[in-house]
Order: structure tokens, then C-alpha cells, then sequence
């Protein structure tokens, strides 16, 4: 008898089934993300320095924060766009 995780992942596959990646298309996709992920660590960095010199400012370290949660969005946005090119490729 089949667990209700199991049924639920057959009956994804029939309405969206899963894509097969080459090993090519794996590594560009690695290699998105360690880019990705590098440019975020930058980014924090530099906000985080840019909050220690303004620590006495409230206004200023929370338009910093919204800063940094806007440029990540950004960035994962980006990733995800990137990504999903890449997966796409094979299919048309």
C-alpha cells in the first residue's frame, strides 16, 4: 500500500512531470547559485559594515536593512530567471 506522500508525488508527476537534467545543465545551475550566493555574502558585508557606522541612527539601520532584504530579493530573483532558462533549454 502506497503512503499518501507517495500517491501525492505520482499524481504530481502525471500533471507536471519531472525534468531529466544533463550533467552540464547541473553544473551551470551550481554555478548560478555559487554566484548568487557570492554577491549576497558581498552585499551583507557591506551593509553590515555600513550599519556599524550608523548604529545611533534607528532610521538609518532599518532604511539599510529594507536595503539588504531588497537586494537579495533581487538577486534570488535573478538566480531563479537564470535557473529556470537553463531548465527550460532541454525542453524545446
Amino acid at each position: 500500500m502506497k503512503s499518501a506522500y507517495e500517491l501525492a508525488m505520482s499524481r504530481l508527476e502525471k500533471t507536471a512531470p519531472s525534468i531529466e537534467l544533463t550533467a552540464d545543465q547541473k553544473r551551470m545551475l551550481a554555478a548560478i547559485d555559487s554566484e548568487v550566493e557570492a554577491r549576497i555574502a558581498e552585499q551583507r558585508i557591506f551593509i553590515d559594515g555600513e550599519i556599524a557606522k550608523a548604529f545611533a541612527d534607528e532610521a538609518r539601520v532599518t532604511e539599510l536593512r529594507k536595503q539588504l532584504a531588497s537586494e537579495i530579493a533581487s538577486l534570488e530573483e535573478k538566480r531563479e530567471t537564470k535557473k529556470d532558462k537553463i531548465r527550460n533549454r532541454e525542453e524545446k
